[in-house]
């Protein structure tokens, strides 16, 4: 079974896609982690963005991996372990325009669909329900008011990165989010949206186990559809 979490930044997909996850047994994919450490590969290489065939070049030989230790999911690149390094500042500013490229969403795209094969798995991320797995068992869409989410977003920043953060605001976390949204929302290729047949939840005044409640009311009621 597949079970897919969507939407916009700051909702508590991450930390409701594991606790679910975690919950019910499955595994927990995290994609935008998957999207940070190709993200970091190409800054690292020094890929040039506008040359597509030096693009390809890399991404035809990039190799990823995911390690789990003590139950935290370590990324590898070329069997370095990136996982702090790909929550960096320079890889949150460039993982939206190395995400909006056909190239490196075809990518991880491929990678996605082969780590689903024959197991349960929530996938976490802003197109798995309508782009990598459409015939997805249950889809959950999360929303959240912009202030409580720019809220979210300056803890969680504040609280991981203080010293690279002395200088961050509230306002500035809602105009990035909001930027961020309407970036994601609009680009060309496997834009932001909800699916058609998704559960829409709004995370903004819910805990994130009376989140993953509901989506556990979702999973015992529905009826389980064709395999991704």
């Amino acid at each position: 079974m597949i079970i897919t979490i969507d939407g916009p930044v700051a909702t508590g997909k991450s930390t409701i896609a594991k606790k679910l996850a975690e919950s019910i047994g499955f595994i927990f994919f995290d994609t935008g982690a998957m999207y940070r450490a190709l993200t970091f590969g190409i800054l690292k290489n020094q890929i040039d963005l506008s040359d597509p065939d030096t693009l390809q070049n890399y991404l035809d030989h990039f190799q990823f991996d995911i390690k789990v230790f003590h139950h935290d999911r370590h990324y590898f690149i070329d069997k370095e372990d990136v996982s702090k390094l790909i929550r960096g500042k320079e890889v949150t500013s460039s993982v939206s325009k190395v995400s909006a490229i056909k190239a490196v969403r075809e990518k991880l795209m491929a990678i996605q669909r082969e780590l689903a094969e024959g197991v349960n798995a929530v996938f976490e991320g802003r197109d798995m329900g309508t782009v990598v797995f459409p015939h997805a068992n249950i889809k959950i869409f999360l929303t959240g008011r912009n202030d409580v989410r720019a809220k979210r977003r300056y803890d969680e920043l504040t609280s991981k990165f203080p010293e690279e953060t002395k200088e961050l605001t509230l306002e500035k976390c809602l105009e990035e989010i909001t930027k961020r949204d309407n970036y994601d929302s609009t680009r060309e290729y496997s834009p932001l949206c909800q699916a058609e047949d998704a559960f829409v939840i709004d995370t903004s005044d819910l805990s994130i186990d009376e989140v993953v409640y509901k989506i556990l009311e979702y999973k015992d009621t529905i009826k389980t559809k064709r395999p991704s």
